[in-house]
């Protein structure tokens, strides 16, 4: 876990947090929003491949709510390949500023065609071109190839071009959050919140 030279006079206890994981990350990701940290809505996703290896890549939070956290990715890509073979991850913010960490753990699901279309089709158009362009994780000779592609798909599509059957998006369900607050002396306020299994929260303090 992170620490901090400052002092903080921020705290996370079993009194004033919220005994719903998901009402509590919306308190802080608002917080973080509203005292303007850089990138808020940066998550690192971990997953892992068929050997065991684990890997992490920074992917932006597209949207919360009861059902999970989504992000939008390129289905072939390496974190694709690994979440196809193995469904479960974790996610993390890190809200430096605010001496604050969220973890999420849980089984990933992709998102519905229509949730998909829906949202590529809001993005600019440059951003629905590249998701056509780029073979993400696919080893490739030079940038030119990318712009190259992207000039193809430009004047094939024009401005309407339709999302990629290889590109949408992902949803982790959790059953696992913990929420750190940085304290003094490295005595920081950990809880974790557990999902049982008549979908209540058991939400208990760990030791930093």
């Amino acid at each position: 876990m992170p620490t901090s030279a400052k002092a903080t006079s921020a705290e996370l206890n079993e009194e004033s947090s919220q005994a719903d994981p998901l009402k509590q990350f919306d308190q802080w990701l608002n917080e973080a929003i509203k005292a303007q940290v850089p990138e808020p809505n940066a998550m690192t996703l971990a997953t892992v491949a068929s050997n065991l290896r684990p890997s992490t890549r920074i992917v932006l939070i597209k949207g919360y709510d009861e059902r999970g956290i989504v992000w939008f990715t390129n289905y072939d890509s390496r974190k694709g390949h690994e979440l196809a073979g193995n469904p479960y991850a974790a996610l993390q913010f890190h809200w430096v500023e605010l001496e604050r960490v969220v973890r999420i753990e849980g089984v990933v699901e992709k998102v519905s065609a229509e949730e998909s279309d829906a949202y590529f089709n809001s993005r600019p158009l440059d951003s629905r071109i590249g998701a056509w362009a780029s073979p993400q994780s696919e080893v490739i000779s030079s940038r030119s190839v990318l712009v190259a592609n992207a000039a193809k798909y430009g004047a094939k599509f024009l401005f309407q071009p339709p999302r990629p059957p290889h590109w949408g998006g992902y949803r982790l369900k959790p059953d696992n959050w913990q929420f750190w607050q940085g304290r003094k002396s490295r005595l920081h306020d950990r809880l974790r919140y557990t999902l049982q299994a008549d979908a209540s929260w058991l939400r208990e303090r760990l030791a930093p």
